[in-house]
């Protein structure tokens, strides 16, 4: 009887982690140090995924509420503060990845297009500027 309760509730937690897909928080991380570098909020907006910021992980010598200097000023986000800032979007459900849709790196200002997926517990984000990408594991924070 154990054994059916402890299936029972893996199955159900791995149902509503298949129900809120890339939907939440999650955190990244900086590719050199591994280090946690921001929380992001994934939502859905008229049938897109959006990506904000909703925390960053700061060193005490670095400014707590920076502001993307590096956007291109032609870009709205230019001189716009970090907390807060959509950095994913337009993103697009394709089967059991999205894709169609761009993030945007505030430390450099550049856009890219962009494909994430779902690997185990992780979210796998690939970046793609022409025939170069970098790929990003972000985890669920919430």
């Amino acid at each position: 009887m154990r054994n059916i309760l402890i299936l029972f509730v893996l199955s159900i937690g791995n149902i509503a982690s298949a129900q809120t897909g890339i939907q939440g928080k999650w955190t990244s991380f900086d590719d050199e140090t591994q280090e946690a570098k921001s929380v992001i909020d994934i939502f859905e907006k008229g049938g897109k995924y959006y990506g904000r910021i909703i925390k960053l992980f700061r060193k005490i010598n670095e400014d707590p509420d920076p502001i993307c200097t590096a956007c291109d000023s032609e870009d709205p986000r230019f001189n716009g503060k970090i907390i807060g800032m959509e950095i994913l979007k337009d993103m697009e459900k394709t089967g059991n990845e999205y894709d169609e849709g761009t993030i945007l790196d505030p430390k450099n200002g550049k856009i890219y297009k962009c494909k994430i997926w779902i690997e185990g517990r992780d979210l796998k984000l690939r970046g793609y500027w022409g025939p170069f990408y970098r790929t990003q594991t972000w985890t669920r924070t919430d």
